[in-house]
């Protein structure tokens, strides 16, 4: 699939779902936030309790671009931790690498974010990890490989370039974007992260399967 390609599908996902997804999403739904389709400025008709639910699974699904494997994993290891499932669900998808390498600055989406820890351009604890789905511990240091800090991607976001785009920097982070490091605290709570989802959805539609 092109870049286009990907561009218009975030779209049209980022539509149907009522979020935006990217910030090309954002800046054509300020202009019409209504789903894709001939038909995508009528009113939606209402929904049940499972399409609901499902919606909502989607969404949060569709902020942390995962699969639905990866979203189902963590919902179990959510439920086993001690405190409330959907909020255990929230907080362990934030320390993913990808999401907190997007939290930082360092990458403009979620996508971006993903292939900078893929392509190896990311470090913890000056270890290079390639996996977006490991689990940052608190305390650990994230920060970009050396040789990748002179490429002008990363040149770029030390500039705070995007910033603009994103959410302001939550408090379980402490960014030095500068010298493009970030260190996670503490663990997150679910509500400091800056993800739209009516948790208990999520919790209701899995628990019915």
């Amino acid at each position: 699939m092109s870049d286009k390609s990907r561009t218009r599908a975030k779209v049209r996902l980022s539509r149907a779902l009522g979020i935006a997804l990217t910030p090309k999403a954002a800046r054509l739904m300020a202009e019409g936030s209504y789903p894709p389709g001939q038909h995508g400025r009528t009113k939606r008709k209402s929904e049940g309790d499972y399409a609901t639910r499902l919606r909502e699974k989607q969404r949060l699904r569709a902020q942390y671009g995962i699969r639905e494997a990866q979203m189902r994993n963590t919902f179990n290891e959510a439920r086993r931790t001690a405190g409330l499932t959907g909020e255990n669900l929230v907080e362990l998808l934030e320390m993913r690498l990808d999401a907190l390498v997007l939290r930082a600055g360092f990458a403009r989406t979620t996508a971006q974010a993903r292939q900078m820890v893929v392509h190896r351009h990311i470090l913890v604890d000056g270890q290079l990890v390639d996996r977006p789905s490991f689990r940052v511990k608190p305390g650990q240091l994230i920060h970009v490989k050396a040789r990748s800090e002179e490429t002008p991607l990363f040149q770029d976001a030390a500039t705070g370039i995007h910033r603009d785009v994103l959410p302001a920097v939550p408090g379980y982070l402490d960014v030095a974007l500068e010298k493009l490091e970030a260190r996670l605290l503490r663990r997150p709570k679910r509500a400091e992260v800056p993800v739209t989802c009516e948790v208990q959805l999520v919790v209701e539609y899995y628990a019915a399967r």
